[in-house]
């Protein structure tokens, strides 16, 4: 490992000198602005000091190597006093002690080997760092980064962790706020989605919610045939919500339910989970319920889930219109990139996100800045 100082104007030149010293494989280990004293002492100059390394083995192994200790009177020819004078001795120790920084900062680049983040200063890698343990795309990952460096470079590299962190979750939540947000704004709520994602309870959540807090006049459709206990679930939350309920096995019973119901304010739908990664229970589902009525259809998928398979549930559905993305299960993950990957490549934006099995009370209306926050803030350390 090849550790060395470079003082610049700006960042852009040090920029310039390392890559014509080191090379292009080099990474910023640190950089502070420093005052240097002009002529006779007067007219401070403000520079930017900048410390890089090189690994000459790096593209062997892809491994980067801790600095060995060394002595600048060594690395200049000089030999060694036998019996250093006092100022010897303070100048060896601060040597020392300064490689034993070098070294811990060594071995914590170490810890962010991506190379494709080694362009970046060190505060900056370690958040796209973070947001890739997150699970965050790495294209979406780069261009926060790009956005961070010019940022970087506005301040002259005197850019606090703090600061990074918080331009981070600005940045993402900018790029997700281009999308559709919050519950529904139509007379026909529909949950769909897999097997075991929670999509009764979430239901019961935004009904609870339509009756307590909104005073709507609700009523309940379930097309949930294939699991009695599932029917019996959502009878006991209409039970206590005083709502009627209605079961359906065919396209022509949700027709005589919508006329029923005609005058409630809302109608919230159950549908069976399935293995939806299979298209024929798409097509089944399709000849259940009218998806062309006055519905907004949500897309429950539980954060638990491999992103792969969620993705191969979204392209199953493909032939019916979805809305927004349901997430839930959040108390159950400690990663939740796999749902901003989600949003951005279908376009869609999420109506709640769920944390826990409590009626009505574990659900939170979604919002861009609900993502930056768990992605990189405390929740998604």
């Amino acid at each position: 490992m090849k550790i060395k100082k470079f003082m610049a104007p700006n960042m852009s030149e040090a920029m310039k000198q390392i890559r014509l010293e080191l090379g292009d494989q080099a990474v910023i280990l640190n950089s502070k602005v420093v005052q240097r004293k002009g002529f006779l002492g007067f007219m401070k100059k403000r520079n930017i000091e900048v410390i890089a390394a090189v690994d000459p083995d790096a593209g062997k192994n892809g491994t980067v190597q801790t600095a060995p200790a060394y002595s600048l009177k060594t690395e200049r020819g000089e030999k060694p006093a036998r019996a250093p004078d006092a100022s010897a001795r303070s100048e060896k120790e601060s040597l020392q002690k300064e490689i034993a920084e070098l070294k811990k900062v060594v071995r914590e680049v170490s810890k962010f080997a991506n190379p494709a983040y080694q362009k970046y200063p060190l505060p900056v890698q370690k958040r796209l760092n973070s947001g890739s343990q997150q699970g965050l795309d790495e294209s979406l990952l780069l261009e926060i980064g790009d956005a961070l460096y010019e940022e970087w470079e506005k301040a002259n590299g005197n850019l606090a962790e703090e600061e990074i962190l918080k331009q981070a979750k600005a940045l993402l939540q900018k790029k997700l706020s281009r999308f559709t947000y919050g519950g529904s704004r139509r007379k026909y709520v529909n949950l769909i989605g897999p097997t075991g994602v929670g999509k009764t309870t979430t239901l019961a959540k935004m009904a609870a919610r339509a009756v307590l807090e909104r005073k709507e006049k609700i009523a309940f459709i379930t097309t949930d045939t294939y699991r009695i206990a599932a029917i019996e679930q959502l009878k006991t939350y209409a039970n206590l919500l005083n709502v009627p309920l209605e079961v359906i096995y065919k396209l022509s019973d949700f027709k005589k339910a919508i006329d029923k119901f005609s005058n409630f304010d809302r109608i919230f739908i159950d549908t069976a989970g399935r293995n939806y990664r299979e298209r024929q229970y798409v097509r089944e589902l399709s000849g259940l319920i009218d998806f062309q009525a006055e519905m907004d259809t949500f897309l429950t998928l539980s954060l638990t889930m491999k992103e792969k398979d969620m993705k191969e549930v979204v392209d199953s559905f493909q032939s019916i219109r979805i809305d927004r993305f349901i997430f839930t299960k959040l108390d159950e993950t400690s990663t939740y990139g796999a749902a901003v990957n989600l949003m951005e490549q279908y376009g869609k934006g999420c109506a709640y996100v769920t944390n826990g099995q409590d009626v009505p009370d574990d659900m939170l209306e979604a919002t861009p800045g609900i993502f930056a926050e768990y992605v990189f803030g405390e929740n998604g350390k």
